[in-house]
């Protein structure tokens, strides 16, 4: 092999960038053999053993068990030595070096917003380490909008991944508004998604907002890393945005039940008896939630999965697909309950219960 080998996170679902790293194998200086296992991945969707290519010693691994990491994010190299001198910074996400201009330095974030805003690279400066501050200095006029046909029941999608598309599809059936746009950082202006046009990215919020478009719906999940799910919240608050509540019609939500601005509920999910959800929660397709359950701000309760009476659930908690939790359990904030995992007792914050497993283990 080279002398120095990048292991790279792969990305192992079409709309999720993000994956829980539930077990790390290996350590730094540590040699290992072509084909063993460096760590194991999880989204709510699949899992995977992620294996070496070569063989040779780990070196410049950062990550831990438990962290959440990102598609094209370093895991760590292979070298043929122990003393091989690593690069000076890592590479950007989802970036090969050779893909940036020579001598540029910038950060992941700043990297990401220059492509959101159709920054050139070969514009930014070389004598400097690039931030997002940097970044916005150099960005283009924002892209002129199309004419668009506005009123109250107006609103923008933000994200046009799947979860995009099963929003576009849930406010159409529930024709209380009307999908005017989408906002999209990754996808060019002009195209469309079911139909509705990409109208750009987060440069466009300020011009939307003033057109007179008042609500928006956010259509990033944040599985795996909740920040650019909280980031999209962020941009459209500063803007100016509302966030309406949006039931799929073959939903039921009984009448005791309190929902809050920005929740999504869609089809088949049964929100009980008395159970409140939090501000920009995401109930997703049969998932059930029992009566007088609580959920705060951000919790992603996965499809299928199913929350017994009087369950607690903590902010940014993501409980996933099939998942079930007994009777009056408490979650903590921030905790990640894997596919299919059974819950039978309190879980603190922050916690992880991997797929499959009964809690306590």
């Amino acid at each position: 092999m080279s002398e120095l080998t990048p292991v790279l996170i792969p990305q192992l679902n079409p709309n999720e960038r993000e994956s829980l790293l539930v077990d790390l194998r290996v350590q730094n200086g540590q040699n290992i053999n072509t084909g063993e296992v460096l760590a194991v991945l999880e989204t709510t969707k699949s899992t995977m053993e992620l294996t070496a290519d070569s063989s040779g010693y780990v070196l410049g691994l950062v990550f831990k068990q438990g962290d959440t990491v990102s598609a094209g994010q370093m895991l760590c190299y292979l070298g043929s030595s122990l003393d091989i001198p690593l690069p000076a910074a890592p590479q950007a996400i989802g970036t090969a070096a050779d893909d940036l201009p020579a001598g540029l330095r910038i950060t992941q974030p700043a990297l990401a917003l220059a492509r959101a805003l159709s920054v050139d690279l070969n514009s930014l400066p070389l004598n400097t380490f690039v931030t997002e501050a940097v970044v916005h200095r150099f960005a283009p006029a924002p892209v002129t909008l199309p004419v668009l046909d506005i009123d109250e029941k107006s609103l923008i999608i933000y994200g046009g991944g799947g979860h995009g598309k099963s929003l576009v599809d849930l406010v159409r059936l529930q024709n209380t508004f009307r999908v005017i746009g989408i906002v999209d950082d990754g996808l060019p202006v002009g195209s469309s998604v079911l139909d509705v046009p990409v109208l750009g990215g987060v440069a466009v919020l300020p011009a939307l907002r003033d057109r007179g478009v008042s609500l928006a719906v956010n259509a990033v999940g944040g599985i795996g890393n909740l920040a650019p799910r909280l980031k999209v919240f962020e941009n459209l608050k500063q803007a100016g945005f509302d966030f309406p509540t949006v039931i799929h019609p073959r939903a039921v939500v009984e009448a005791s039940a309190e929902i809050a601005a920005g929740v999504q509920v869609f089809a088949q999910a049964y929100v009980g008896s008395a159970v409140r959800v939090g501000f920009g929660c995401i109930v997703n397709t049969g998932a059930i939630l029992s009566h007088d359950c609580v959920l705060g701000e951000m919790v992603n309760i996965s499809p299928g999965a199913i929350l017994a009476g009087s369950v607690q659930v903590g902010a940014r908690t993501l409980i996933g697909m099939g998942g079930t939790v007994n009777l009056e359990v408490n979650i903590g904030a921030g905790t990640r309950i894997g596919n299919g995992a059974t819950v039978k007792a309190d879980v603190p914050a922050g916690g992880v219960v991997r797929a499959g497993s009964i809690w306590p283990e």
